[in-house]
């Protein structure tokens, strides 16, 4: 998919963030049966940065707030943080979502290829349920800082539940970035060549990276949970042909996770 593709889901989502949201009725016996706080931390391995040939161990805080009585939400662990503006995570919703991408040193990559300063990625999301097992989301986010791309994620999960504990879901993911991003971690200019001693390298944008991702959640108890996630993505196209990967880096980035939550109740005390 060409830039322009990426563009057009941007700005569908933000012509959405203009409608009017519908004013939804209030349910007494709901805001009266208080709230589930999840507290949660992930120890996460994933490639230091794309096209990385190593992994990174770091840990990942996490929190989530639910009604008392509402199933487990369902969050796998590549998607950004964003806000559902309809507050909907069983139906249509969209709104802001963020993520951040860490320096990536050139001790980090083997060679004097360049450096590339932390990184804020700020944009909208939009998913949907078409059938209850099915969810569809679509991420667009631009970089601010040091690499001021534009990317869109493009995903699709089977979720799948089990007596209100567990929570399974596995799919596939496409990763799509305009020439800025891709020429950021995975071209090389004639003054990086020259330096690294590999040939000079200007890739295009588009489709950069296809996987999978399979993740879990379950409540041990009431107030204990554990949460695991594998994932692969590939890289292809102008990313899979860089020097950079095919000299210090690999195509296969591979991540694993798992974690522990807690969980508590907060309710209302009504007067």
């Amino acid at each position: 998919m060409s830039m322009s593709g990426i563009a057009f889901g941007s700005a569908f989502a933000a012509a959405l963030l203009c409608l009017p949201l519908p004013a939804r009725a209030r349910d007494p016996d709901r805001n009266d049966r208080g709230w589930l706080v999840t507290l949660g931390l992930t120890a996460n391995a994933a490639p230091e940065f794309p096209g990385a040939g190593k992994l990174q161990l770091a840990p990942i805080p996490s929190i989530d707030l639910r009604r008392v009585g509402d199933p487990l939400p369902f969050e796998p662990p590549d998607q950004s943080v964003g806000v559902g503006l309809l507050g909907r995570r069983d139906g249509f919703d969209f709104g802001p979502a963020a993520q951040i991408r860490l320096k990536r040193e050139q001790e980090d990559v083997g060679a004097p290829v360049g450096e590339v300063g932390f990184t804020v990625e700020a944009g909208l999301f939009v998913q949907a349920w078409p059938i209850p097992n099915l969810r569809l989301r679509a991420e667009g986010r631009k970089g601010i800082g040091g690499h001021d791309g534009w990317l869109s994620d493009l995903s699709a999960d089977l979720v799948l539940r089990d007596s209100g504990r567990t929570v399974f879901s596995v799919g596939p993911r496409l990763r799509l970035a305009d020439g800025d991003f891709v020429r950021t971690y995975f071209g090389l200019s004639p003054a990086a060549s020259a330096r690294a001693g590999i040939p000079a390298y200007r890739p295009g944008g588009g489709l950069y990276s296809v996987g999978a991702l399979a993740s879990i959640v379950h409540q041990l108890s009431p107030i204990w949970g554990v949460t695991a996630s594998a994932g692969c993505d590939r890289l292809v196209r102008g990313a899979a042909a860089s020097p950079i990967v095919r000299r210090f880096g690999s195509p296969n980035q591979l991540s694993v996770s798992l974690g522990l939550t807690y969980t508590f109740a907060v309710h209302r005390h009504r007067p």
